[in-house]
């Protein structure tokens, strides 16, 4: 016969173990940014190239991400009309390592690449991630469509699609250099 206090036991086990079993399952690594990079390019990638931050891009970044920007430089790869970037921002506490596709001035991928939060992790699943198909950037900087919140998620969230904009930005930027 089971105790009182060996069921009290054992219940707490049983939600340790469901808890323990969540957070190791939301954690990884899904893609190496190389693979995502080698993959967007159909297995050849072109070199990577640097963009070096001016004043204004670094503002322009500063103002979407509502926080200070400390990098100098940010690595892209880009072929025609087609860039890809790897961008980081924190959720809650960690960074989000995000891929992302710009085809002609528009996302055509998005991708989680590796998640380091306990929380918020479905945000790396294609009914969250097909919003951004096709969005641009409008004049002031935001997409040019509302993205729908994910209850639980929302800080993965806001630092996704704050990434969209700022890669939607930086190929604005990387277009526009290249053509004058």
């Amino acid at each position: 016969m089971i105790t009182m206090q060996r069921k009290a036991f054992l219940y707490i086990v049983g939600i340790w173990l469901m808890f323990s079993c969540s957070v190791s399952v939301a954690k990884g690594t899904y893609q190496t940014p190389a693979d995502f990079v080698q993959n967007s390019f159909e297995l050849q990638p072109p070199q990577p190239q640097i963009l070096w931050l001016d004043d204004e891009t670094r503002s322009q970044i500063e103002e979407i991400l509502a926080h200070k920007y400390s990098g100098r430089r940010i690595r892209y790869w880009k072929k025609e009309l087609r860039s890809v970037w790897v961008l980081e921002e924190i959720g809650k506490k960690k960074p989000i390592t995000t891929g992302i596709i710009i085809d002609n001035n528009k996302i055509s991928e998005i991708k989680v690449l590796v998640f380091r939060e306990t929380r918020g992790w479905e945000v790396k699943y294609p009914f969250f991630t097909q919003q951004f198909i096709d969005s641009r950037l409008t004049a002031d900087n935001q997409l040019d469509r509302p993205i729908d919140s994910i209850s639980g998620a929302t800080l993965s969230v806001r630092a996704l699609t704050k990434l969209a904009r700022i890669a939607l930005l930086l190929d604005k930027k990387v277009i526009h250099d290249s053509k004058s």
